[in-house]
């Protein structure tokens, strides 16, 4: 039998451990899934003859050091902050290892110590980064083995609530580390480039500055700009390209609305509140908003942001219980981001029999015999419930299939390395479309760029 450890079981680890399971009689395989509480390991076990569950702290080198010695491939599904020292370890004990996060500079520093052991450490192999990234390069690759030029890429991807479990103002649940969506875009402006030109978005203008998206039958999305686009153009071969844009995708008003949390200054991470432990909701809105002896917490909101009491962003507002002054935050020494998120997480964490769904989109424009023109990749994936969610199956598969693929020689390049090489990306996304992750393609008119950009 082969061992396999994954380290951290949870909401992204559903579809992987599934998938693992499935095949493990076939191709003799020993799950032992590590975490800091097994009950979640347990559940997703199922008392399952192939797999069992352990107690691991990552942060205790002797249990690490005995259950990676006894593997044959380390899967980390740990917050990226904490693969390293499992990445470290995989060097002394010469093990694969996988995981879905992006490459930092500490883990790309073990690369040519990977190669060296011909150990494979395959990153970035989840959704996003991970799908976009193949589905990418399958494309970009096609175009130039054509001899054509790369003109533009652009790249979407969202998380989001299926339409049958789409029940509140914002359209939106959290599908993933809820933490992540409420210090998104922060850590620097947005960059990319557009015909030729630079483009900085600060943090306090991204969710004001969005583009509208027609996604596949699947209805209009807007997306704002990630943090750092143009990284991606020596990654994939791009150094030459005249656009190059990656976002993230919402539904329409979603944007508008998250700004008003950004402008009053509660997606802060930066500093405590004192006696946050003991705060009420409305004591938290409170807060940013300047005194006054005689009005009220959403009088002094409504003036300072300009809502009107019949708009849309009001209601959104109210529906978030936001002044209730009997909840309380209960969190001690809190940021105001933690408090935030959890006034949201009292509205959208997902029920039991919720349904999420993952949107992708790319466009890729390129000249061919002297002719402009735009291919259109779109991809829609729906969860079943709270427990098999989209999130986790187009997460937990990449991760699952490059293992096995490791592990049985099929993929064998060594090295600290992303999902971008056709000996890589060809075999997982053939595999993947049996589960229902694949893109629908079209071509579309050359634009040059998306004429729907919000400037406001």
């Amino acid at each position: 039998m082969k061992n396999i450890l994954i380290i951290g079981a949870g909401k992204s680890s559903s579809y992987l451990i599934k998938y693992l399971l499935e095949k493990s009689n076939e191709e003799k395989l020993h799950l032992i899934i590590g975490d800091i509480s097994t009950s979640n390991a347990n559940k997703l076990i199922n008392n399952h003859k192939n797999a069992e569950s352990v107690v691991l702290d990552v942060f205790n080198a002797e249990q690490r050091h005995q259950f990676i010695k006894k593997a044959d491939m380390v899967i980390s599904m740990l917050p990226a902050r904490f693969h390293i020292e499992v990445a470290k370890d995989c060097i002394t004990y010469n093990k694969h290892m996988v995981t879905a996060s992006y490459i930092s500079k500490e883990m790309k520093e073990l690369d040519e110590a990977a190669k060296k052991k011909g150990l494979v450490f395959m990153n970035e192999i989840g959704v996003d980064p991970g799908i976009d990234h193949m589905s990418a390069m399958q494309v970009i690759d096609r175009i130039r083995e054509n001899d054509a030029k790369m003109l533009l890429f652009e790249s979407f991807t969202g998380g989001l609530v299926a339409p049958e479990s789409d029940n509140n103002l914002w359209n939106y649940k959290f599908t993933w580390n809820p933490r992540n969506v409420v210090l998104a875009g922060q850590g620097g402006a947005a960059m990319f480039i557009q015909e030729g030109t630079y483009k900085y978005i600060p943090y306090h203008k991204l969710f004001r500055r969005t583009e509208f998206l027609n996604i596949n039958g699947s209805g209009k999305f807007e997306a704002y700009a990630n943090r750092d686009s143009l990284k991606y153009r020596s990654i994939y071969g791009l150094d030459e390209i005249s656009t190059m844009y990656r976002g993230t995708i919402r539904k329409v008003g979603f944007s508008r609305a998250w700004n008003i949390f950004i402008q009053l200054g509660m997606t802060d991470d930066s500093y405590t509140i004192e006696d946050s432990e003991n705060m009420s909701y409305r004591d938290f809105v409170n807060l940013f908003l300047a005194y006054s002896p005689s009005d009220s917490v959403e009088l002094k909101l409504r003036s300072y942001l300009k809502i009107d009491q019949d708009d849309v962003m009001w209601e959104k507002l109210i529906e978030l219980d936001i002044f209730n002054p009997k909840k309380k935050i209960e969190l001690k020494n809190a940021t105001p981001a933690k408090m935030l998120q959890k006034i949201l997480e009292d509205s959208w964490t997902l029920q039991e029999d919720d349904k999420d769904m993952i949107v992708m989109q790319h466009l890729f424009g390129y000249e061919i015999n002297g002719k402009k023109r735009q291919i259109e990749s779109s991809l829609v994936v729906y969860g079943e419930n709270q427990t098999y969610t989209a999130m986790a199956k187009t997460v937990g598969l990449p991760v699952g299939i490059a293992a096995l693929k490791i592990l049985k020689g099929e993929i064998k390049t060594p090295g600290v390395q992303r999902p971008i090489t056709k000996e890589v990306y060809e075999p997982i996304l053939k595999e993947l479309e049996e589960y229902g992750i694949k893109f629908t393609e079209r071509e579309v008119p050359y634009l040059g760029y998306n004429p729907n950009h919000v400037t406001g």
